[in-house]
């Protein structure tokens, strides 16, 4: 997939004028204030269905199912599939399978490959924007534990650029992995999403009922969708579905694949004078220039969904071009707040910050090669 021009054709894109995120009172404090960014919203009254919140993979987790009898079943398969899917992809569990595994040939369990093979797609199609090599950089700039562990503010660190190993190191053939010496996995960009993915369709398969998956922001659909579409509220500043957002925000209203947000503004923290974040540019090991505070896509999969948006991230401004030629519909923020569309991400008539206004379903794409 070759670079994409730097700038979008002005045809299909609006810019609007976005007033900076409040601080949130637990802005700092994933326990109050998870670090995403989308929320379903599920306030209509002809929209009758049943949901459930917690945590699990460190992260928020919201399950939302059309049909009140489908709860139990639906919770007990994501809770399940969600315990297994920590013991295979946690940097933060010494029992995990992935921080056990070796420099050398292998054999990986079947969740993990799928996993790997997710991973080392997305960084094929994002030209290694999203590389599941950064496990050392990541530890290097102090991200090395659950984040909810980590001292939000510290002394400062000395910060080295650093390639990654990089994504062709890594060869997987089935359950058969190699790894040189000197690659830590890190599955982060691309686990939850995955994760989404696979239990949305796992639970519809089993109980016939319409279903929504989100995991940290990171929302997958399968099955029947409520009347009118699953609503989701795109923002920076998250709350819960049923209270009044903080700031701009977009109702969007997806029936099938998946929508996901990456962020510069979550989870973060201080070392001396440096904010650091936890998207890395593979190419330097260090954290992402903050061009975009936010990036929001919609595609066929929560995966390619949040490929997408942690490589636009990434690319900068050059990621409005990008995601127009792939015709991925996106909701950019910048640093001083401008709102940038592209791919026919669905534009609210009286702005962003009307909230009465009916959600639009964008038309998703795959992420493929050009």
């Amino acid at each position: 997939m070759p670079p994409a021009p730097g700038q979008a054709d002005t045809r299909q894109q609006d810019t609007q004028q976005e007033s900076p995120a409040r601080q949130d009172p637990g802005d700092q404090d994933p326990e109050q204030q998870d670090p995403d960014h989308q929320d379903p919203d599920h306030q209509s009254p002809e929209q009758q269905d049943a949901s459930a919140s917690w945590r699990a993979l460190g992260t928020l987790v919201h399950l939302v199912v059309t049909e009140p009898s489908c709860l139990p079943a639906a919770r007990a398969l994501l809770e399940a599939d969600l315990a297994e899917v920590d013991l295979a992809c946690s940097r933060f569990r010494p029992d995990s399978e992935i921080l056990n595994l070796q420099a050398s040939t292998q054999q990986v369990s079947p969740l993990l490959a799928e996993a790997i093979a997710v991973a080392l797609r997305a960084a094929e199609l994002t030209d290694g924007d999203v590389d599941p090599t950064v496990g050392a950089a990541m530890s290097a700039i102090g991200y090395d534990r659950d984040f909810q562990l980590i001292s939000q503010n510290g002394p400062a660190a000395r910060l080295t650029v650093r390639q990654v190993p990089g994504w062709r190191e890594v060869r997987l053939a089935g359950r058969t992995l190699t790894m040189p010496a000197g690659v830590q996995l890190d599955l982060g960009a691309t686990a939850k999403a995955w994760a989404a993915d696979r239990s949305a369709a796992r639970i519809h398969e089993q109980t016939g009922c319409g279903v929504l998956v989100s995991l940290g922001g990171d929302i997958a659909v399968a099955g029947p969708a409520p009347e009118g579409g699953w609503r989701i509220r795109v923002q920076d500043v998250t709350g819960a579905p049923d209270e009044t957002p903080q700031g701009p925000y977009s109702l969007i209203a997806i029936r099938d694949g998946g929508l996901a947000t990456s962020s510069t503004k979550a989870r973060r923290w201080q070392r001396g004078g440096d904010v650091l974040h936890h998207i890395l540019d593979p190419r330097t090991g260090l954290p992402a220039e903050p061009v975009w505070r936010t990036v929001s896509v919609a595609a066929g999969t929560c995966a390619d969904a949040n490929a997408a948006s942690t490589a636009a991230v990434i690319r900068g401004r050059a990621a409005l071009g990008w995601l127009a030629g792939l015709g991925l519909p996106a909701r950019l923020v910048d640093a001083t707040g401008v709102v940038f569309t592209v791919a026919g991400w669905p534009q609210d008539p009286a702005g962003e910050t009307a909230g009465d206004s009916q959600p639009q379903d964008p038309q998703q794409s795959e992420l493929v090669q050009k």
